[in-house]
């Protein structure tokens, strides 16, 4: 009987460590596919939500792994994400195109 006990402690440690161990590699390829669209060219609202739409969508399944709900995390903090690149990239256009430099 004691033995079966510490083989299911040491069966959900090593599931512990699998699970952040997924954590780190969705982390890893989520900054990954950031850098490689940080370089797509285009106007700056389309690139500034593109790239806003990426790292909110990374930050938000970080966020909502540590919760308990990644998915739901990565959804909500991709539409923020790209709603404020969207925003900030509207507002870079403005400044170039009307000439309201700094």
């Amino acid at each position: 009987m004691e033995t079966l006990a510490k083989e299911s402690v040491a069966k959900r440690i090593s599931q512990l460590k699998f699970v952040g161990a997924c954590r780190y590699i969705v982390g890893a390829a989520a900054i990954a596919a950031t850098l490689s669209l940080a370089g797509c060219y285009g106007p700056p609202t389309q690139r500034d939500a593109l790239v806003g739409g990426a790292l909110g969508a990374g930050g938000g399944a970080l966020v909502g792994s540590a919760v308990g709900s990644p998915g739901v995390g990565a959804v909500v903090g991709g539409l923020a994400g790209a709603g404020t690149g969207y925003l900030v990239g509207r507002q870079q256009e403005r400044e170039w195109r009307y000439g309201y430099g700094y």
